[in-house]
Formats: C-alpha cells, structure tokens, sequence
C-alpha cells in the first residue's frame, strides 16, 4: 500500500489542500466541481483559517488508499501547437474543442484566463475513465470564488453524446496521463445521472 505521502492528496503540501478546501482550486491539482465545488462554496469556504488548518491535519492523518485507476503523476502541459500530442481515433473530439474549449482551456491546458480553467494536473483530465469531464461538459459548473463566480456553460444541449464522448476522450488523452475510451452509450447513462 502506497504511503500517505505519495498516494492521492498525499502528495499535495498542506498549502495546496488548505487553498482547495478554501477557495476550491489548489494550482497544479486541479479545481473542485459538482458536489465537491458545492462543498466548498456552500461549507468549507466558510470555515476559519484554523479550522481548516484542521481538517487539513485530520486528512494527514487518514491512511492511504491506492487508486489503480489513476496514473501515479500527471501529465504535463501539452504542446502549444493543436498539430502536436493528444490525438484520438475519433477527430470530432478535437473538433468540438477547438469549436467550444480551446478560447479558455487553451492547447496548452494552462488557462490564460484563469485558473479554474486550467486542465493541465487536473485530476478530471487524467482519470482514464473521464467521468468527471463528460458530466462537466454535460452540465457545466459555476463555482464562487473571492473574486466572484466563476463559470463553464453546460454544453449538455449543444453536443450529441457522440461528439461529448470524442471530446472527453481527446481532452484526457491530451491533458492526461492516458485516454479514456468513453463511448456515446456511457454519455447517454452520464445525462441520466445528471437529470436526476
């Protein structure tokens, strides 16, 4: 069983999870969304600093769980140029990102607007079973941040599940440390989930 300093959080300082926890986005980790950007904005940003110092003490103090499913590091940014690195079988999925992703996620996955909006050490992009990103695209996500709400549109509406299904699959497979094979079938089943 991995350690708790090279599993999971682990590996993140305690600064990383104090700004997750507080703000929902630790750089270079990645940014909370669904329950857990909920979490943050309607609980745990509430919180005094101490108290989530304290959580924070409380997690260290959690063993480790190893999580075959997600790679051991993340995959650095991807190359500036769209020409070069994450391609996929199906060319629809770059498509529809650089249609509908690419003016705030950037080629690179280092968003130049901001940093919710980076993909690069997101945790979403680099779980192969790209869960996460399908119901982000699927839905959206609005988060509160002390600067104000910070927002992507659901694209639920916009997109067949074919064409959410490609782009999940290029986003991990350009931004992660392995592609996903989510299919139209495993979008349909996400947009239940999601109504309900």
């Amino acid at each position: 069983m991995p350690s708790v300093s090279t599993a999971g959080v682990g590996v993140w300082s305690d600064d990383d999870l104090v700004s997750y926890l507080s703000i929902g986005h630790a750089p270079g980790h990645g940014t909370a969304s669904g329950p857990m950007g909920e979490a943050v904005d309607h609980s745990l940003s509430k919180l005094a600093p101490e108290d989530i110092r304290a959580v924070v003490a409380y997690l260290r103090s959690v063993p480790a769980t190893p999580s075959p499913d997600l790679p051991a590091t993340l995959a650095p940014p991807a190359p500036a140029s769209h020409r070069d690195g994450g391609t996929t079988p199906d060319p629809r999925g770059k498509m529809v990102f650089q249609g509908a992703c690419v003016s705030c996620h950037g080629w690179t996955g280092e968003s130049a607007i901001s940093p919710f909006a980076t993909l690069t050490g997101a945790w979403a992009v680099n779980d192969p079973g790209a869960t996460n990103v399908a119901q982000i695209v699927i839905s959206g996500t609005r988060r509160y941040t002390p600067d104000g709400a910070v927002s992507m549109p659901a694209f639920g509406n916009a997109y067949s599940d074919v064409e959410i299904a490609a782009v999940a699959n290029y986003v991990t497979a350009r931004f992660g440390a392995k592609g996903s094979q989510l299919t139209a079938q495993d979008v349909a089943e996400l947009r239940k989930q999601t109504a309900e």
